[in-house]
């Protein structure tokens, strides 16, 4: 399989277009070559490019921003000499002096193919500023390691945030290359637009599926240790709208449905069977016990829940992660009425909305735990509902089968 970074540096006619013209770098530490070069040590040591500018996302060029609203300072690379713009740090739209730096911005982010992670957000706020100023853009695409699938309701309008671009589900489906196109015709933005498509990728070939055997992990971010993590991460994010612990602090973050020193995850795991034992399948869960060396519940011992949609235990088609994480959540509700689960903080910059309503583009989901009275089912037809609704929304624009 060919990143479309390797295709890039491969071919010359790829490169062709980009003869006299500035060009920028949108990356982070897993913009990396077949040979684990970062792309920007690769494109300027293409004597036909014109390096002018590199920028970096949410937790920056160099990945070091440990957590949510950390923000990195704008500098200048020590060994190329070029700004180095941040994308979340005074602003997270790039402004009209960042996008003077260069004519064409090439885009090479491995997302994780969810909805909140927030590389989506900003390849859509990159397009906007591209069209306004008459730029273009380039996705140099990469493999969405969830894969195909897709899952949770769509984002409501009036709900949209730095974690929410669009009327998309919480697990989306598509490389970011695919996604840019969606932006442009879901926002009928006027771009120059281009993608230099990956050679190879068979998202519906197992085991890796999304994934291919043949690619090393590196983390997107410092939190997305590994392939278990990106396929759970539609389902476990919601937990940052939560008290209960997503696992920061520790070397499995975003791996469990939950952790607390105050819930019976036994218990929980029960409850789950109970409810909707369907929506436990694809996986192997079980019981864990840790203590976080920072963030939430912070050097205090834990109980929870451990997914493994890995090895033998996953089923690529049968596993819903959204479905499994708002199961979680409803079972503790239902042990727990009175259990305080909803985190009340400023979530990516939202202030006026809970968090977990930010992180689901509505309240729907967090209404369906705190109903005594609302049944799988009623979550199901919505989500199912919506999933169709964003299958229509996507035809005519997948690049690979």
């Amino acid at each position: 399989m060919k990143l479309g970074i390797d295709r890039l540096l491969a071919d010359p006619e790829l490169r062709r277009p980009l003869a006299g013209k500035r060009v920028a770098l949108v990356a982070h530490p897993a913009s990396l070559t077949e040979n684990l070069v970062h792309s920007l040590d690769a494109l300027a040591s293409c004597t036909d490019i014109e390096l002018s500018a590199a920028f970096g996302p949410q937790h920056g060029l160099k990945g070091d921003k440990q957590d949510n609203m950390v923000e990195t300072a704008d500098e200048t690379d020590p060994v190329f000499g070029i700004p180095i713009f941040s994308l979340y740090g005074e602003v997270r739209r790039p402004t009209g002096q960042m996008m003077s730096t260069a004519d064409v911005f090439l885009f090479d982010l491995q997302d994780l193919g969810c909805r909140i992670y927030t590389f989506v957000t900003s390849l859509r706020y990159l397009l906007e500023a591209a069209a306004e100023h008459g730029k273009e853009v380039w996705v140099l695409d990469r493999p969405n390691p969830a894969g195909r699938p897709t899952e949770g309701t769509l984002l409501l309008p009036g709900h949209e945030s730095f974690v929410g671009a669009g009327p998309m589900p919480m697990r989306h489906g598509l490389t970011l290359g695919e996604m840019g196109a969606w932006f442009i015709r879901r926002f009928k933005l006027d771009v120059d637009y281009r993608v230099i498509r990956m050679d190879g990728w068979q998202p519906g070939t197992g085991p890796g599926f999304g994934w291919p055997d043949s690619r090393l992990w590196i983390n997107p971010s410092p939190n997305a240790a590994n392939l278990n993590m990106a396929r759970a991460y539609a389902g476990t994010v919601m937990l940052e709208g939560t008290t209960l612990s997503e696992g920061r602090g520790t070397t499995r973050p975003l791996e469990v449905l939950f952790g607390a020193p105050d819930v019976d995850a036994k218990a929980v795991r029960a409850e789950m069977q109970r409810i909707a034992p369907d929506w436990l399948a694809g996986c192997a869960i079980r019981e864990c016990w840790f203590e976080p060396t920072f963030h939430k519940h912070a050097k205090t011992l834990c109980n929870g829940l451990m997914i493994h949609a890995e090895g033998r235990f996953y089923d690529h088609h049968a596993f819903r992660p959204w479905r499994l994480q708002a199961l979680a959540l409803k079972a503790i509700r239902t042990l727990r009425p009175d259990y305080p689960i909803w985190r009340d903080f400023p979530y990516e910059y939202e202030v006026d909305r809970l968090a977990i309503d930010v992180i689901n583009g509505g309240p729907t989901l967090r209404e369906w735990v705190d109903d005594p009275a609302a049944l799988p089912g009623d979550l199901d037809g919505l989500a199912s509902a919506d999933e169709a609704r964003w299958a229509e929304e996507c035809r005519g624009l997948l690049l690979y089968t």
